[in-house]
């Protein structure tokens, strides 16, 4: 996902970005209502979700319903169902009778009654109205009412941060997904519309439009749902990897077909090496999509939105600054890459949002090491410390649908390198991602679940090392004094208790291992020339030489 103001999944970590939120003293109401479990959310479990949109270009109105489907769980109260301002709720149905409702804001609330715990029930809701424009798509949520260049009506979706409801009725949360939905599009018929998961039908309607079905047979992010209208061609193509046989799709404007036919191959190598780190692509029963936008692009579940130009880098330029970044497209293997962080390992919570960017970021790193080696992929991460603003912690406050600092995609791509570092050993690393991929498949998780499984499964206590990353603004100073082959080091800057080993150059093709702690300690070094000593530049430590460290130094030897 690229960067995005209140997430929009992709990567605005070119972009400054001040969010109307970061203004506010505390949440909202509606920052509380969006981002809570609330008793009105906890009572059910969506199973299903049966979205119907007619999207009209003519005058930018949407109209359509959903019908939820739900497992009662709890004591009902009455239901939240969010739909953001200006859309609005025409009617309510269940069993056949009409719902009332009252409106809070941007949240909808049911009094239903019959709700009998272990039950499964159904609402349907009708909605319209002339949905929020995204005026800065994909960065500030909403509809893209666009044309190409040839003229013709180009619509898309851009929600996540923002949220699903900002086009449609749900559940507007990541703590619940359904096991399945579909997405019933219904346009002009000179166009084609493309959402999640497989075409099942196009249904010829009233003169002039159609309907264009697709179903998504996974669970899904109601923020991933997706709705790309426009002049699109098609292509496709098959993939032979872990899961068998994986059909891809390729939707382009008509009018980029040849440009799309050799850009995208880079899907190929992606879905090789990202299988080959993480385990199977997440989605074999749905197929894996690229759908030309009229944004830069986004994550969309099985369907990854494009719009970086048919260039590699992002829009043309290196983010890294290495040259590496010039070597592929951001956008094919950046939200490519959130098929399975993001899309599969999803967070209930934004505030956990560095499991999917970070991920995401250090994806970018192991693509480059998997087709350029292992120096190319490591120089392409450290090349983009200094977008690291260290403005604020990387973990947001959690139950009011915010995320925290945007460093969750550099800082937190450098933190996974760093770990793997700490780990190091490579086939544990790579067993651990692949174990984790594994264990979550298709799972909601906390952040704090991530951590723990990676510290268990590596077998290396890492709960300080996430815990400084993540939760402060600090990167872990290495101060150190030699005198002769004699050091003394220590960590400054750091968490109580902070204790990540690190490695040492001694000579030009020797290292050796440190554990420091907060307390001062020496070492012995191996060390010919004092200008050979220096900290292996893959940790993301500052690195501080003092003038007098013997006499605070113990007695420990490494």
């Amino acid at each position: 996902m690229p960067l995005a103001p209140r997430h929009v999944a992709l990567a605005l970590w070119l972009l400054p970005f001040v969010t109307a939120r970061a203004q506010q003293p505390g949440p909202t109401r509606a920052d509380t209502l969006r981002g809570t479990i609330t008793p009105e959310r906890a009572w059910w479990d969506v199973t299903f979700y049966d979205l119907h949109v007619k999207l009209d270009p003519a005058d930018s109105t949407i109209r359509g319903w959903n019908g939820i489907t739900y497992r009662v769980t709890g004591k009902s109260r009455a239901m939240q169902i969010d739909l953001q301002e200006p859309l609005a709720i025409d009617s309510v149905v269940q069993d056949g009778r009409k719902v009332t409702y009252r409106r809070d804001g941007n949240a909808f609330f049911l009094p239903l009654s019959g709700q009998r715990v272990g039950t499964t029930r159904t609402v349907t809701i009708y909605y319209s109205g002339r949905p929020r424009v995204a005026e800065r798509p994909p960065w500030d949520g909403g509809l893209i009412w666009a044309r190409d260049t040839e003229g013709h009506p180009w619509i898309a979706t851009a929600c996540q941060g923002t949220g699903a409801s900002i086009w449609w009725p749900t559940k507007d949360t990541q703590a619940d997904e359904p096991d399945s939905q579909r997405v019933a599009l219904t346009v002009p018929d000179s166009l084609r519309a493309v959402a999640n998961g497989r075409l099942r039908g196009i249904e010829e309607g009233p003169a002039g439009w159609a309907t264009y079905e697709w179903f998504v047979t996974s669970p899904i992010n109601n923020y991933d749902v997706a709705a790309s209208v426009g002049d699109y061609a098609h292509f496709d193509d098959a993939y032979e990897g872990e899961g068998g046989r994986l059909t891809m799709d390729f939707w382009p404007i008509a009018s980029n077909l040849e440009a799309a036919r050799v850009q995208w191959e880079q899907a190929r190598p992606m879905l090789q090496c990202f299988e080959h780190w993480y385990g199977p692509y997440p989605w074999y029963r749905d197929g894996y999509k690229i759908v030309e936008s009229p944004h830069l692009g986004m994550e969309h579940q099985s369907a990854v939105a494009y719009g970086n130009g048919y260039a590699n880098g992002y829009k043309g330029t290196d983010l890294s600054g290495t040259g590496w970044g010039l070597a592929w497209d951001f956008i094919v293997i950046h939200e490519s890459a959130h098929e399975w962080f993001g899309n599969s390992i999803t967070t209930a919570d934004i505030a956990d949002m560095w499991v999917h960017e970070g991920f995401a970021n250090y994806s970018e790193s192991l693509y480059t090491e998997c087709r350029f080696g292992k120096a190319a992929g490591a120089a392409y991460v450290r090349g983009t410390r200094p977008r690291v603003k260290n403005d604020k912690p990387i973990v947001g406050p959690y139950g009011v649908n915010q995320e925290g600092s945007h460093d969750m995609y550099y800082k937190g791509g450098n933190m996974l390198h760093t770990i793997r570092q700490v780990i190091d050993d490579d086939s544990t690393w790579r067993a651990t991602l692949r174990g984790l991929n594994a264990t979550f498949r298709h799972k909601l998780v906390t952040g704090k679940d991530v951590q723990d499984y990676i510290s268990r499964q590596s077998g290396v206590d890492l709960r300080k090392v996430f815990e400084q990353y993540l939760t402060t603004t600090s990167i872990p100073a290495f101060e150190y004094r030699l005198d002769g082959p004699t050091l003394a080091y220590r960590w400054a800057d750091v968490v109580p208790g902070f204790d990540m080993p690190v490695r040492v150059w001694v000579s030009a093709d020797s290292m050796v291992r440190l554990s420091p702690t907060e307390a001062w300690q020496t070492a012995a070094l191996p060390l010919a020339r004092p200008e050979d000593f220096r900290v292996d530049e893959n940790f993301f430590v500052n690195v501080r030489p003092v003038t007098d460290a013997s006499s605070q130094a113990s007695t420990t030897h490494q």
